[in-house]
């Protein structure tokens, strides 16, 4: 069994790789056996050094998904360092918290570049190299918004529930052709986009009274997912949205 979730000689990229939720995934898939191409828009040197002490290789790769300039840069830095591209975590994301009716309009544009335009751009180009070598995993972040609406984060909704239908597109046209589409929704994660709801004492409060579980999730939370994404233990799973979130959805 413990074969179906071994990812040795396996390449992921993993974006925003830097800290929480992308830095935990790009951990748990090197403690899987993968080696990790870790893009930021800080070099992630942390999360590099890490991922060398479990013994897998580790490569920075400088980008901005704030547009999608370089995204074939990349794919081009990971295979020049790494050889090959068998996995791909959209993982890197920005929010913008305000009423809908202040809302402006380059914090919707920023949030809906980042969360939406870029994770499609880079799924097409890594999708490409996946297609012609006949296999890959893509495993894009959504969230708890792409199920529901939340308050104060429209551009957010939309992109995360805009990330649940480009999940199942890809999935419903490349999982033919061996490329595996699914993604990750991560429930109430301790991390720095969710700061603010922390330190607000009555939102705090109420979203753990909704939580089953009775706490915030961790980023390692997610590891174990991302690993079965990854992993041939989900070959025959297309366009799912994995829900991580310590019961929320079931509430």
């Amino acid at each position: 069994m413990s074969a179906l979730f071994d990812l040795s000689g396996r390449v992921a990229i993993v974006t925003g790789a830097n800290t929480g939720i992308g830095q935990a995934i790009a951990l748990a898939l090197a403690g899987a056996g993968a080696d990790i191409a870790a893009v930021g828009r800080t070099p992630a040197t942390e999360t590099r050094a890490k991922v060398e002490a479990l013994g897998r290789r580790a490569v920075l790769v400088s980008a901005d998904l704030s547009s999608i300039e370089s995204v074939d840069r990349i794919v081009s830095e990971t295979l020049n360092a790494l050889g090959r591209i068998d996995i791909l975590v959209n993982n890197a994301g920005i929010i913008r918290r305000a009423d809908s009716v202040d809302f402006t309009e380059a914090d919707w544009d920023a949030v809906i570049d980042t969360n939406l335009k870029s994770v499609f751009f880079l799924a097409q180009a890594v999708g490409r190299h996946m297609i012609s070598q006949g296999s890959g995993k893509i495993i894009n972040i959504a969230s708890m918004l792409t199920f529901q609406g939340g308050i104060r984060v429209p551009s957010y909704t939309a992109s995360k529930s805009g990330v649940g239908g480009l999940t199942k597109l890809l999935a419903n046209e490349w999982a033919a052709k061996g490329v595996n589409v699914n993604a990750i929704a991560p429930g109430y994660i301790t991390t720095n986009n969710t700061d603010a709801l922390r330190a607000d004492p009555d939102r705090n409060a109420s979203i753990l009274a909704r939580i089953p579980a009775a706490r915030w999730g961790d980023a390692t939370d997610l590891g174990g997912a991302a690993v079965f994404l990854a992993s041939t233990a989900s070959n025959y799973v297309d366009g799912h949205i994995l829900a991580v979130d310590g019961g929320w959805l079931a509430r």
